[in-house]
């Protein structure tokens, strides 16, 4: 037994002497692979073209780390989530469908609700700007136009009215004079009463059946089963009935249109 692990011991160390010898020889016949270096500096400009161009690639940097923000808080995405995860509460289904659809769904009705929005700042803004017609100053004017007229649509006067209490500023005599900082967030408010209006709207019906089967059971004696596992296939059964997600999608845009 000894002899053999010894005889082991010494094949192992053969072979490993062997891969070194093999990898030192191969090192030293193979050619050497240049490893580029990044350098990352400021230098003095020359031209103020240089200072112009280098201000316009820090704006886009920050649009773009802000763009998640801007998509989420100024657009109707807030709406559209927020009734969604109203729905899948509702049912009682935990994880069923996953945020990753609901997600994902939200994302594409905003797409959708949002589009006429979305082609009038690429007709009017975006691609004059792209062309080399305005100025970028001119053109982030323009593209502001449509968005904040979505806004005051879907904003309550009295929202805004809060912001400006809060910010103690005198109330403005038009719509163009109240200012970006204060209508989203007064913006953001009033899409999170519409949804829970809708949501509340959407969540009754489904008490209602808890309430029965809950009744039922009680009435039976049988107070040790939790009502949620008899009464979530019967909201499941009703939800497809009615064409439980076209009447949802279909209260959200018609939320949109009044």
């Amino acid at each position: 037994m000894r002899r053999s692990t010894k005889a082991i011991l010494v094949v192992l160390l053969g072979l490993a002497g062997v891969i070194a010898v093999t990898s030192y020889a191969y090192a030293q016949a193979a050619p050497t692979v240049p490893i580029p270096r990044v350098n990352i500096g400021v230098t003095p400009s020359s031209k103020p073209q240089d200072v112009a161009l280098s201000l316009q690639l820090l704006l886009l940097l920050t649009i773009l780390a802000l763009a998640p923000t801007i998509l989420v808080l100024m657009t109707s995405f807030t709406r559209v989530v927020v009734v969604l995860s109203f729905v899948r509460t509702a049912i009682g289904t935990q994880q069923v469908p996953p945020t990753q659809v609901l997600v994902g769904l939200a994302l594409l009705l905003t797409f959708f609700i949002m589009n006429p929005v979305f082609v009038d700042i690429n007709k009017n803004a975006l691609q004059p700007y792209l062309r080399q017609q305005i100025p970028q100053s001119t053109a982030l004017d323009r593209a502001q136009v449509p968005l904040r007229r979505f806004m005051f649509k879907q904003t309550r006067e009295k929202d805004i009215s809060l912001f400006y209490s809060l910010s103690k500023e005198k109330p403005p005599a038009k719509q163009d004079d109240v200012p970006t900082y204060l209508l989203v967030p007064a913006f953001v408010i009033s899409e999170l009463k519409t949804a829970m209006e809708i949501g509340f709207a959407i969540y009754v019906p489904f008490i209602v059946i808890d309430m029965v089967v809950a009744s039922i059971l009680l009435s039976m004696g049988m107070m040790m089963i939790p009502p949620a596992i008899i009464s979530l296939p019967f909201k499941i059964m009703i939800f497809l009935l009615v064409d439980g997600w076209n009447l949802t999608i279909n209260a959200i845009f018609q939320s949109y249109q009044t």
